[in-house]
């Protein structure tokens, strides 16, 4: 095979697929441990023990909960779309780790650094309503229905306010590009000057991917499981790695757009001989650990008080804060 062959295309692809390769395993691996811290921050504020039995303080404990589910028996509802029932899952977590191809973990570690990265990862969120909608139309049931109906208007309400929380990070930055969205932030955080920018995208994440208070689409008490009733054993457990890469991931956003990225949090040699990378899992560490201390102590809202914090509150409030960056940017000169 001709040599510049090689050098041109099969290295190359060979070196992103490795890349990519290790990223889906880090990232599934690290999932099993998101999952067990989530279940012990809600014991501790609850005053139990939470998962202490399998494994060494109960960390393998995520890992024998996915093996029970890989073996159990596959039900299909009778009168459900089977095709499609199977296909929804897997859509979901497809999209869910697609979206983390674009996420720089440090400076040039990314597995494709494309100069439009934060349209790819909003156009990749925006899909993934989509393997919801199918499941829960393809279940043939009601409550499955209506779960999927609630979330489609709940993830498409709150796409909204993120879309123009994003916005405002870019008329500071002049760029769609992740990494120039890191480098920005050398003097100081986005989560600084953006505070209110920031709390309305945080809330906005945790409504996004229906964690709670927001979990609406899931209410044990009025839809059962939601979307995911008639789930069971393999196609459960990916939907559910599906919804936790994407929390991951809204995690991630939350660190790149406001707290710094890989940065350190000043300019000071004690930080400065802590990798990069090290910094960024710190940081995604600490937001999901205000995402499980959420879940843990705010009550579920109901739906009419959902959409109104949309549309009502968030949407008006970040179109204004739009206008004004924009101003601020426009009459002091700093605009990019």
């Amino acid at each position: 095979m001709d040599k510049l062959f090689l050098d041109t295309y099969v290295w190359p692809t060979l070196l992103v697929f490795a890349h990519s390769l290790a990223i889906i395993l880090v990232l599934l691996v690290s999932l099993a441990f998101f999952m067990y811290a989530d279940r012990k921050i809600w014991a501790a504020v609850q005053l139990r023990r939470g998962p202490n039995v399998v494994g060494p303080f109960g960390l393998l404990q995520s890992f024998a909960d996915i093996l029970k589910y890989l073996v159990k028996e596959i039900v299909l509802p009778t009168t459900s779309n089977k095709i499609i029932f199977l296909l929804a899952p897997f859509i979901t977590m497809f999209l869910a780790l697609s979206a983390w191809a674009v996420i720089p973990v440090d400076e040039g570690w990314a597995v494709a650094d494309i100069n439009v990265g934060i349209l790819y990862i909003f156009a990749i969120s925006s899909l993934g309503v989509y393997g919801v909608i199918m499941g829960g139309w393809a279940s043939n049931s009601k409550y499955p229905f209506l779960g999927a109906l609630r979330s489609a208007a709940q993830m498409v309400s709150y796409e909204v306010s993120i879309g123009l929380v994003i916005v405002t990070v870019l008329l500071c930055v002049g760029s769609l590009n992740l990494q120039d969205i890191v480098l920005a932030q050398k003097t100081v955080w986005f989560a600084v000057p953006l505070f209110p920018m920031f709390v309305v995208f945080f809330i906005s994440a945790l409504a996004e991917t229906n964690r709670p208070p927001f979990d609406l689409p899931e209410a044990e008490s009025e839809l059962v499981a939601g979307f995911m009733t008639e789930y069971s054993s393999t196609p459960y457990v990916v939907f559910m790695i599906g919804e936790l890469a994407n929390i991951i991931l809204m995690c991630a956003m939350t660190t790149i757009l406001f707290l710094g990225g890989w940065l350190p949090p000043a300019d000071i040699a004690p930080f400065n001989w802590i990798p990069g990378a090290v910094w960024f899992v710190l940081k995604i560490c600490f937001v999901f650990f205000m995402f499980a201390m959420v879940k843990a102590m705010v009550p579920r809202y109901r739906y009419d008080q959902l959409m109104r914090l949309g549309w009502k509150v968030f949407l008006p409030l970040s179109l204004l804060w739009v206008v004004l960056t924009a101003g601020f940017l426009q009459f002091t000169g700093m605009a990019p």
